[in-house]
């Protein structure tokens, strides 16, 4: 991306303060950047710090006597190679979706000839109401290009989605819309995620509390390093990566079967937490309470071992990849799990606390080279560090 020039339209919300972290990760990649903030976007971020950052004036005035007399929000528009709008706002959402220009950044994004990315941000329900998924899909239609918005706890103490995506994210997904080659441009990759479900009866099943939220964020990063990626989940509500292909199922039979038709791939990646067993017999119709209150006896059986299974079939993939959520023993199991298994490499973490449903995690990398202690740190930054691992592993083979 070097040499490449980026226009940043700064929006109203607490997510500004990542709009910095993503102008000094652009600067690191040699790539300039311009930035509009909107009056509400000062609320958050200063002027003096974007400024800081850019080593450019701020523009923020459609009615400055200095840089309007040359019509100077059509040449700020045209002028970059990506127009970025980060945090995109559901007001500026929406004066694109319907053509408004009252201030500079709509005029601008109204009047450029270039490429539009936009990281929405809002709260849960604004990101969920009609006219917001209106908007939405129009500038989808339009050719606009997003990025996010992310699952996750809001300033505003609700869950759900709305985040902005991390600077990380916005990088990736701005070198794609420039035209780069991410690290692993040529890569095909096969993700699982999720929990599977296995029937009792038409309403009951068994199933884990695996939100799926690491292995989203795993294929998210995956795709956003250039490789083709497929995702096989289990039932979650989550929303597909950006550039993902998604294979929902709900067993672990439908999840080995789908797996099994995503290949030949390069890398596996099996973060699914996949139940162990099923019953044997399905329940046609709802099981009843008995009059005399005898528990009725439900027999389970093993379920297909998909980890095992694609590590040693003939399409096996170049880089195998297993996960060992644990409560006890945590690295001894990984091991031995990792021979057994027939992986390269097993992501190995400790359960027994909030894992499964929270937004962070902390890992352990189990090679035959030894072991990899990562800290502490958000789901979709481990889904970000394993990918450039992924990246530096296939550098060196």
């Amino acid at each position: 991306m070097r040499g490449k020039s980026v226009l940043l339209i700064i929006g109203g919300g607490i997510a500004a303060y990542k709009s910095l972290e993503l102008i000094r990760r652009l600067a690191e990649r040699g790539v300039t950047t311009r930035a509009i903030l909107t009056k509400a976007g000062a609320e958050f971020v200063t002027p003096l710090s974007v400024a800081a950052l850019t080593g450019e004036k701020v523009y923020d005035d459609l009615f400055s006597l200095t840089e309007e007399a040359a019509m100077g929000h059509i040449e700020l528009s045209r002028s970059a190679d990506l127009v970025v709008v980060a945090p995109a706002t559901a007001d500026l959402m929406a004066k694109m979706a319907y053509g408004l220009a009252n201030d500079l950044a709509s005029t601008a994004l109204l009047a450029t000839d270039k490429t539009v990315l936009m990281a929405p941000a809002m709260n849960v329900r604004m990101w969920e109401s009609p006219s917001a998924k209106r908007n939405f899909e129009t500038l989808k239609r339009d050719g606009v290009l997003f990025v996010g918005p992310n699952d996750g706890e809001m300033a505003c103490g609700e869950f759900g989605s709305g985040r902005m995506a991390e600077p990380h994210e916005i990088v990736a997904t701005i070198e794609t819309a420039l035209g780069g080659e991410g690290p692993l441009k040529g890569i095909k990759a096969l993700v699982t995620a999720g929990p599977t479900r296995e029937p009792v009866d038409p309403v009951r099943f068994l199933a884990n509390h695996s939100s799926g939220k690491q292995g989203y964020a795993i294929a998210g990063a995956l795709a956003a390093a250039g490789a083709e990626t497929v995702l096989v989940s289990g039932p979650v509500a989550l929303a597909a990566p950006a550039n993902v292909k998604l294979v929902r199922v709900t067993t672990a039979r439908e999840m080995l079967a789908a797996s099994e038709a995503a290949l030949p791939a390069d890398v596996l990646v099996m973060a699914a937490a996949v139940a162990d067993w099923r019953p044997d017999i399905i329940a046609n119709s709802k099981l009843k309470k008995s009059t005399d209150r005898v528990v009725p006896l439900i027999r389970l059986v093993e379920n297909p071992d998909i980890l095992a299974t694609l590590a040693s079939g003939g399409a096996r993939p170049r880089l195998v990849i297993g996960f060992a959520a644990e409560t006890d023993d945590v690295l001894e199991n990984a091991v031995a799990k990792r021979t057994r298994k027939g992986a390269d490499w097993i992501i190995a973490n400790d359960v027994s606390g909030d894992v499964m449903g929270g937004d962070r995690n902390r890992v352990h990398l189990v090679s035959e080279t030894g072991i990899e202690d990562w800290p502490e740190m958000s789901k979709l930054e481990v889904g970000a560090r394993l990918a450039a691992r992924i990246a530096e592993q296939f550098k060196e083979t």
